[in-house]
Parts: structure tokens; C-alpha cells; sequence
């Protein structure tokens, strides 16, 4: 809640079913926001004015930015991102979501240099310490992947982290936010994504393993972000 005890208003975009928001919505839920679904992927359609709502979280999903002709959903994303963009909404993109902001910014969206699909850790760049969304938070960072395609910065935007096969993997540009990685993934999730994958244990060991500190710097990064919301 604000101080004047009003329920923030946060949008959050998914793509497919099975990308959620995971421990983000848990916090944000926690933290008394009123959070409302767009279930794309479902025929829900964007709110026409993106003020209704005070920030905006787009997650993850198996498909490539520009298959708008396969899922034509993402052209009505792109033009609603690059709108609350301009008008200083706090925006945060996950994985695909992140790749969207970009496109929405004019950026590219290529392959990355490596698909990457597991455990691995991502560091700050020069400009991430120095980022309100990184504040507090250690400069390498163990997190989840599973991507193939990877964003390039907007003009304008600031690098923040990277990993050795992945140069792109966290940006700012104002007020919009892109991660290239799953800081949302929950044991429940990943059993899902990896339900006939042959190395699921091996998945939910390390997962279990980094847990606690998952949930900590998770929570560290969302509450920065919510810092960002007016």
C-alpha cells in the first residue's frame, strides 16, 4: 500500500500458462498490491490506458518476439509497452518479457551466442551496483535460465548484468526494466517445466540447495523494484 493506504495496482502480462509470476506475485501479494492477470495467451486484452494501473510486470513464454503473425497478442504487447513506457510507468520484463520491452524500444532480439537451460550465476556489470533495481545485492548472482534468443540494450539503456556465454542480461532503460534470467521460479515451477526432462532431479537438488538464498535475493530485487513505483 502507499501512504495514503491505496492498494498499488500492478499488471502482470503472462504468455502461456505455465510462466507465472511465481515468488514475484507472492511478494507482491505480501505486500497488499492489487494485482490483475492478463492471461494472453487466453484472449485478455491489455488495459487501453496503461495509467489504470501503477506498474507493470511481463513474464516469460516459449515463443520468439516476432512470430506476431502465430501469436498476434505480442503486437498489441509491444504497442502497449512502448505506451506506458513513454508515460513513466515502472515496467519489468522477465526472460521474454524482457525481450519484449526491448523490441518495444527498438531494439534487436537475436539468438544468443548459447541457449542456456539450467542452473548458472550472472554478474553486474559496470552500471549494476550503481542501479536501484540491484541495491544491496551481491555481484554475481545464482539464477535460473532457459532462453535462446536474447536482447541487445535500446539506445539509451545501460547494460547492467551478464553472463560468460550470454553478454545481455540485464537492462534499464528509464523506467523499464528487462532480465534475461528467472529469479521467479519456485521447486513446483521447475517440476512442471521439467516434468519428462531426464535431469529434473539434478534440477530440484540445486534448486533446494540455493533456496534460501534465491527467496532472500529475490525478495531484494523485488522490493527495489517496488522502490521504482510511485
Amino acid at each position: 500500500m502507499s501512504d495514503y493506504g491505496i492498494r498499488m495496482k500492478v499488471l502482470v502480462i503472462t504468455h502461456v500458462e505455465s510462466e507465472g509470476p511465481g515468488t514475484l506475485g507472492v511478494f507482491f501479494h505480501s505486500a497488499g498490491a492489487d494485482i490483475r492477470t492478463v492471461r494472453l495467451y487466453a484472449g485478455d486484452t491489455l488495459p487501453a490506458d496503461p495509467n489504470d494501473v501503477d506498474a507493470i510486470i511481463s513474464m516469460g513464454g516459449p515463443m520468439n518476439v516476432y512470430e506476431e503473425d502465430k501469436y498476434p497478442f505480442l503486437r498489441e504487447e509491444t504497442s502497449f509497452l512502448k505506451l506506458a513506457i513513454d508515460v513513466g510507468k515502472p515496467v519489468l520484463g522477465i526472460c521474454l518479457g524482457a525481450q519484449m520491452i526491448a523490441k518495444a524500444l527498438g531494439a534487436q532480439v537475436t539468438k544468443s551466442p548459447v541457449q542456456e537451460v539450467g542452473w548458472g550465476t550472472v554478474t553486474l556489470a559496470n552500471n549494476g551496483p550503481r542501479d536501484a533495481l540491484f541495491h544491496g545485492l551481491p555481484g554475481t548472482l545464482d539464477v535460473f535460465q532457459w532462453h535462446e534468443d536474447m536482447f541487445h540494450i535500446p539506445q539509451g539503456g545501460k547494460l547492467l548484468a551478464y553472463s560468460e556465454v550470454c553478454p545481455h542480461q540485464a537492462f534499464r532503460y528509464r523506467n523499464a526494466l528487462g532480465l534475461q534470467f528467472h529469479l521467479e521460479v519456485t521447486a513446483d515451477i521447475l517440476l512442471d517445466w521439467f516434468s519428462d526432462w531426464p535431469d529434473r532431479d539434478e534440477i530440484i537438488r540445486r534448486y533446494k540447495e540455493l533456496e534460501s538464498d534465491l527467496l532472500k535475493r529475490a525478495k531484494m530485487l523485488y522490493g527495489n523494484f517496488r522502490g521504482l513505483i510511485r
